[in-house]
């Protein structure tokens, strides 16, 4: 690969998909810097702090030592954020409008790294920055001359109002959880400027790249490189085909990731032939409907991710019925644990899934098409271990390194075929 690209990649806090794209530039020799709010490495002072109770957040921003010579931070914001949320001051992160919110923290680092391009002492020829978090860093790169590279993790806000309105209205009793709609229209016009800005436009999955249609501007060229599986879990074992189907919900608990279709669902077989366990935080705690419906499962709040994907190995299927996801990372990590997925076509299933082989892919929205499968799996519980060890094969061909060496790879055919709109 020709190591003249020298790429800056900018993201406010550092998750899974950014540490493995991270790491397919610096293995390709493409990456010139890394910039973010904190970062913590290896054998240094930061590291051992991390071990105090008080500051365990830092170990989620410890990144690998190959990175620290090209990481540049930003922290104030971030180390405001996280000072106040452990305070309770609820004011200072409020949504937008908070001055240590989330958006701050991701304005931010995008203003940085815009300073840092207006001076490119590091010969930057391309930038690749994340929703929310682009604009004045692609503005600043348009202004030099150099391609600006964005990475839409989520389905465009312009889709989901539309596929989400009718649900809104439909469930009332549900519509607290949607938050979607709390955007104000100057976070939505930002969205789009970003796009308008970008010179290409790398997503996840397919579903993703489909809400872009949706954009009334002029779309740049749109890449989808689906993320990776995590280590696959080779010896799961299938219960009793006697005993109740036990299904597995990991999420927020908003409409928006179809949960009361799922609820409806599990309502329709009984106690008797499902056991319903849910893990995730609540998205509103004023939800009467929601409440109604955690009484009757086991459910727990939260899980650090080791113990989530233990209990995915004791389950029979996952389900995560959708209505709008980009990707829905606990899809790939379920089928990594063996257990059969049930999800929507508004997700990365229909990417990795082929129906009835490793998995089943339903309607979104459409609790009837849930009860179909589910009925199918109860008449032929043969279909669990079948489905399951396909679902471990396909997470066996493509791991997180493989996400990050394509992404790479995408990235530096873009700027060498100059791809334009």
């Amino acid at each position: 690969m020709d190591h003249n690209d020298k790429i800056i990649l900018s993201h406010p806090l550092g998750n899974q998909n950014v540490r493995a794209a991270l790491k397919g530039f610096n293995d390709t020799g493409q990456l010139a810097a890394f910039n973010t709010s904190i970062a913590c490495f290896p054998d240094t002072l930061l590291d051992s702090l991390s071990n105090l109770k008080p500051l365990k957040e830092i170990k989620k921003r410890k990144f690998d030592a190959a990175l620290s010579s090209i990481t540049h931070v930003s922290p104030v914001k971030e180390v405001g954020r996280l000072l106040s949320l452990k305070a309770g001051f609820k004011s200072l992160t409020k949504h937008e409008a908070g001055v240590f919110s989330i958006d701050k923290v991701s304005h931010d680092v995008d203003n940085f790294t815009a300073k840092m391009l207006l001076k490119n002492k590091i010969g930057a020829n391309a930038v690749y920055a994340y929703e929310d978090a682009a604009l004045e860093t692609f503005k600043m790169a348009g202004s030099i001359g150099i391609p600006a590279l964005y990475d839409l993790p989520i389905g465009y806000w312009r889709a989901a109002r539309r596929l989400m309105q009718s649900e809104v209205e439909t469930r009332p009793e549900w519509a607290s959880t949607m938050l979607g709609f709390k955007d104000s229209q100057e976070k939505l016009q930002r969205k789009d400027d970003e796009i308008f800005h970008a010179k290409h436009i790398f997503v996840a999955s397919s579903f993703t790249a489909k809400t872009l249609l949706d954009y009334p501007g002029v779309l740049p060229k749109i890449s989808v490189i689906p993320y990776g599986f995590p280590p696959v879990y080779k010896i799961k074992t299938y219960n009793d085909t006697n005993k109740p189907l036990k299904v597995l919900f990991v999420g927020g608990l908003s409409q928006r990731k179809g949960i009361a279709n799922l609820f409806e669902a599990v309502n329709h077989f009984g106690v008797k032939n499902i056991e319903l366990t849910v893990v995730g935080r609540r998205a509103v705690t004023d939800c009467s409907a929601l409440e109604a419906e955690l009484a009757k499962c086991n459910y727990i709040p939260s899980l650090p991710h080791n113990e989530i994907l233990a209990l995915m190995q004791t389950q029979d299927v996952f389900v995560f019925p959708s209505l709008f996801e980009g990707f829905g990372l606990v899809i790939t990590e379920a089928m990594s644990q063996g257990l059969p997925v049930i999800t929507t076509d508004r997700t990365v299933g229909p990417d990795i899934i082929t129906h009835s082989e490793n998995g089943w892919i339903i309607n979104a929205g459409s609790t009837n098409s849930l009860i179909e499968c589910l009925e199918n799996i109860l008449s032929d519980r043969s279909l669990l271990k079948k489905c399951g060890v396909e679902a471990t094969n396909t997470a066996s061909l493509r791991s997180w390194d493989n996400y990050g060496l394509e992404l790479a790879q995408g990235v530096h055919a873009v700027l060498n075929n100059n791809f334009n709109r």
